[in-house]
């Protein structure tokens, strides 16, 4: 074996040393159950049978043509993804901007918003339940303010209002780092050369600033997407899908069936579809934010 080869050969299992483990936690925790679950969404299991029964397509007809519930969870998804991803990446953009200017405090407030990002889902969502229920009463017997009597988890339209204040609420801070990283790598010098020539701070931000942190909104935007659309901790806690079925996403609808109903073949057909689903919606989502990057 020639030295060239010696060293070739050597990196290799250098490479494949580090690449290796990685790549076999990754096939067990992921893809095995992965592909698992889509020959399991081709069967009737109950999950305690021995044997899955073979059913084909059946699932996948019922879904469309005799699962109204899931139909109602796909339209709830779909509502609380558009406003969600909108009002926690516009709000987040806002507050980076102004915590990337030269104010007090801005470390300090930084951390401040970041805070509920690493705070458990579930306890977020039942400490917003206990501040609906008996903080709003409290907060009522003090002030007689007629915004604290109503139902904010027991009607349907103050229920998804409520979902959807705690779902940006806790996420906000994960956006505003990723905006601030973004706009602290905008030139100086252009910002500088805009406000000798007369731009204003409103045509700065849009025809300058905006379009140099492209690819951050594009990060920013695909992750808020796709977590909007899985999600389930937060409204699990906080409503359990009530009132009713008024606040039941697909990923709720998906835990309901398998582990309550032990409908386990038919909750795997929904949780393909909601794979398939989500890599549809950021595939043509990041596809749409990359062709409007442009380089610094």
């Amino acid at each position: 074996m020639t030295p060239a080869m010696k060293k070739k050969t050597s990196r290799f299992l250098v490479f494949a040393a580090f690449t290796v483990p990685a790549f076999a936690a990754i096939l067990v925790s992921v893809e095995v159950p992965f592909l698992m679950s889509v020959l399991y969404s081709f069967t009737k299991w109950n999950g305690l049978d021995r044997v899955p029964l073979f059913i084909g397509m059946a699932n996948y007809t019922e879904i469309f043509l005799d699962d109204p519930d899931m139909m109602r969870a796909l339209s709830f998804t779909f509502q609380q993804t558009f406003f969600r991803v909108i009002l926690t990446n516009a709000i987040a953009l806002l507050l980076a901007v102004l915590l990337d200017g030269e104010i007090r405090g801005k470390n300090a407030l930084r951390a401040i918003f970041y805070i509920p990002n690493i705070i458990s889902l579930i306890v977020i969502g039942y400490i917003w339940r206990f501040i609906f229920s008996k903080g709003f009463d409290s907060f009522y017997e003090m002030t007689k303010a007629p915004i604290f009597m109503l139902s904010w988890l027991g009607d349907g339209d103050m229920a998804f209002g409520s979902v959807l204040l705690v779902s940006v609420w806790q996420s906000i801070g994960f956006y505003l780092v990723i905006y601030i990283a973004g706009l602290q790598i905008v030139p100086r010098d252009v910002i500088e050369a805009s406000m000798i020539d007369g731009a204003g701070p409103h045509s700065r931000f849009y025809k300058i600033t905006l379009p140099l942190i492209m690819p951050s909104v594009t990060v920013a935007v695909f992750h808020s997407l796709s977590n909007s659309l899985k999600s389930f901790d937060v409204i699990f806690s906080l409503t359990n899908g009530g009132p009713g079925i008024a606040t039941t996403t697909i990923a709720l609808d998906i835990y309901k069936t398998a582990f309550v109903v032990s409908r386990f073949g038919y909750g795997t057909a929904k949780s393909v579809l909601l794979f398939l689903l989500i890599l549809a919606f950021t595939f043509f989502q990041v596809k749409m934010f990359k062709s409007r990057e442009i380089e610094a």
